[in-house]
């Protein structure tokens, strides 16, 4: 073992790479279908490497966090309140905050880009935080926004009709060379095989939480 700076030992090995981190924002009381396109996204996410950050409970959080975990992923929930019990079933790291709404602040600055499945007024913040940031927003069938003043047809959001739209759209802002969107396959542009459809016949429920949850 050699000596890195300062005198502290070294294993010879260099910097740690650090994956895309992706929030995957979303109301918990969701619909069926919102459940289903978060899963998809939680999915094709991780096989392509990201990690996926949510806000750990139910509804959208859930599906997409168990579509991450089912795909081999690494999922982390940044949950509202104190208890990492609190974190849905699919999550493998639950940040505790305290921070009740607040957490939506440490979600989107922990991420590099968001996909906003549906929504609810917690999923409007998040995505206006995140455009204060400059983070790039991709929306599946979320809120529409106007800025007093913009032109006609102009929109922060970036559409997509499906999951897959959704991950390659918000893929090619934040790893625009070919290099980063090699496949699974570590070849540069290789095509992984299409992911299966749900085949446990579990559908993603919320956590039971009520109406009253900060999202």
């Amino acid at each position: 073992m050699t000596s890195g700076t300062g005198g502290t030992p070294s294993s010879g090995r260099g910097p740690a790479a650090r994956p895309l981190r992706v929030a995957v924002v979303g109301e918990q009381q969701a619909s069926p279908t919102a459940r289903e396109l978060a899963y998809q996204v939680g999915r094709e996410l991780a096989r392509r490497g990201a990690v996926v950050l949510t806000g750990g409970l139910g509804g959208v959080m859930e599906a997409a966090s168990r579509g991450c975990h089912e795909a081999g992923g690494l999922c982390v929930g940044i949950l509202p309140g104190e208890d990492p019990g609190e974190a849905n079933d699919w999550v493998h790291l639950p940040i505790v905050t305290g921070m009740g709404h607040a957490r939506n602040v440490v979600l989107v600055r922990s991420a590099d880009g968001v996909i906003a499945v549906g929504g609810s007024y917690g999923t409007l913040s998040e995505i206006a935080l995140a455009l204060k940031l400059g983070r790039p927003v991709v929306g599946l069938f979320t809120w529409e926004l106007v800025r007093p003043g913009a032109a006609p047809g102009e929109d922060p959001i970036l559409r997509a009709r499906d999951a897959a739209e959704a991950v390659e759209l918000l893929w090619a802002r934040l790893a625009p060379a070919p290099s980063a969107l090699t496949g699974p396959t570590g070849s540069a542009g290789a095509a992984a095989p299409p992911p299966p459809s749900p085949s446990t016949g579990r559908t993603p429920t919320p956590c039971g939480c009520g109406s009253s949850s900060p999202r």
